[in-house]
């Protein structure tokens, strides 16, 4: 296992492994990257590196898929494991544990260097100079309302007092040179902590992170506790302090090792219209919203920038790898605190985060006597739709742990035949609801309300499978594979 304190040192042992495209020749600075990139999503093919965008500066790169699936068949999951730090083997639940049990250790804080020993601050663009128009930022989808200027950066942000730092994933569209608008939700973390600048009417002071070490990006993306730092649960992932550096022009600390970091502040008012925006669920984004002004005061970054994105869309990007593991961690975590038997939390990447398998062990009648599994299924569905990240999630099976979880042909099966067409479920009416998931109606997403559901599939008797696996004698089994 290696971590990975740069998103350059990433890219490399990528490259060793054969998982980078080199594109070397000149792309157009409009739809070709992300094209190329969503492609590469679909077919699997290694992350794309554009070496040549039109209309920037020579040396300044475009990269995409940073934690879609590998093209390594043998290890699908391995940009999202050498991200954390793990090895590039690791299955999905491995990297799922990895997550829910960093949650339980004591933070690492970071640690701040001085700007001589931050690559982050090689170059300083000031004034007319801090524009956006420098970086190559294409337009991600056809039908989306402008550039997106973030995708896979990391927004740092920390209440008045300065007693909560928060890094998070937030879509931001640039609208300018010197403007971009951001997407804010008042429930989420970033949300909170813009109010509590609104309330003293001052603008947020922001930093937007490009290219940061790759762990960075990917807990950026993931459920954490409210008021937890991110900085020192990556300090935990890492085992080592992160190292930041003092932003030149505002009171934040930033990743030293970055590509490049954006300040500036953020306004008080949702002064300017976001969206529409091509998102997880797989189709294009129709409408826009009035959201807060992201005003750009100074640029840094270092020789030769890499400005990565994440282009989503239809299975499988980094939402439906780095993020739907993420929820699964943090879905995993609650149910292990309620003292519940749970073997791994999974949500299928082709679900489009919209199912979550509870995997339950063979033991775990034992483990809670007296207890059905209509009632194990009402009180995961009571444990879990009351946690934030399951706002996201409509559909919850309660499966046994007798198939891989992982392997989408197995989920079929097990859903299929396990599945009653209309019993053996427990029904969850008035939940939080948001317009991302595409399972509601109209009435729903205006009311913020709507229902979600636990599906019992468990066995009352666990029956085997007419497999090769258990289907024969193991002496056959074994007389069979000499022989193959």
């Amino acid at each position: 296992m290696k971590y990975y304190d740069d998103l350059r040192s990433y890219i490399d042992a990528l490259d060793d492994m054969g998982d980078i495209m080199h594109v070397t020749r000149e792309v157009d600075g409009d739809f070709e990257p992300s094209a190329i990139t969503r492609r590469s999503y679909e077919i699997q093919s290694p992350a794309p590196l554009f070496h040549k965008v039109a209309g920037t500066e020579p040396g300044f790169r475009l990269f995409g898929a940073p934690a879609g699936l590998s093209s390594r068949a043998d290890m699908p999951y391995a940009r999202v494991a050498m991200s954390l730090g793990l090895a590039p083997e690791s299955s999905g639940p491995a990297i799922v544990e990895a997550l829910s049990a960093a949650r339980l250790q004591p933070g690492i804080p970071p640690v701040r260097v001085d700007s001589a020993a931050a690559p982050c601050q090689q170059n300083i663009l000031r004034g007319d100079d801090a524009t956006l128009d420098r970086f190559p930022i294409p337009f991600a989808h056809d039908k989306d309302g402008g550039r997106y200027a973030n995708t896979w950066g990391t927004l740092i942000v920390k209440t008045p007092d300065g007693k909560w730092v928060n890094w998070s994933i937030a879509r931001v569209m640039k609208v300018d040179g010197k403007r971009m608008v951001g997407l804010i939700v008042p429930s989420q973390h970033i949300g909170q902590i813009w109010a509590e600048w609104v309330n003293i009417g001052e603008p947020m002071p922001y930093a937007l992170v490009q290219g940061p070490a790759p762990a960075i990006s990917c807990v950026s993306g993931i459920p954490i506790p409210a008021h937890a730092d991110e900085a020192d649960y990556i300090g935990t992932l890492a085992g080592a302090p992160v190292p930041v550096v003092r932003a030149v022009s505002i009171d934040l600390d930033v990743p030293a090792t970055a590509e490049i970091v954006i300040e500036g502040h953020v306004s008080i008012t949702r002064d300017c219209q976001e969206g529409p925006y091509g998102e997880y669920g797989g189709y294009l984004g129709e409408g826009s919203s009035a959201q807060p002004t992201f005003h750009v005061e100074t640029i840094t970054h270092r020789d030769d920038p890499i400005w990565p994105m994440s282009v989503t869309g239809r299975p499988t990007d980094e939402s439906h790898t780095l993020w739907a593991m993420g929820l699964a961690a943090d879905a995993l975590t609650y149910l292990r605190e309620a003292n519940l038997p749970v073997t791994t939390a999974w949500i299928p990447e082709d679900s489009t985060v919209h199912w979550l398998l509870v995997v339950v062990p063979q033991n775990w009648r034992e483990l809670l006597p007296g207890v059905s599994s209509e009632a194990l299924s009402q009180r995961i569905g009571e444990v879990l739709f009351k946690t934030d990240a399951m706002v996201f999630i409509p559909k919850v099976y309660v499966v046994d742990d007798d198939f891989d979880p992982t392997n989408l042909r197995e989920v079929v099966w097990v859903l299929s035949t396990r599945v009653h067409p209309v019993g053996r479920r427990v029904v969850f009416d008035n939940q939080r609801v948001i317009r991302l998931p595409q399972c509601y109606d109209e009435a729903e997403y205006v009311a913020g309300l709507g229902a979600k559901v636990v599906f019992d599939t468990l066995q009352s008797k666990r029956h085997l499978h007419a497999s090769f696996a258990q289907g024969y004698p193991e002496a056959i089994r074994q007389r069979v594979l000499d022989n193959w």
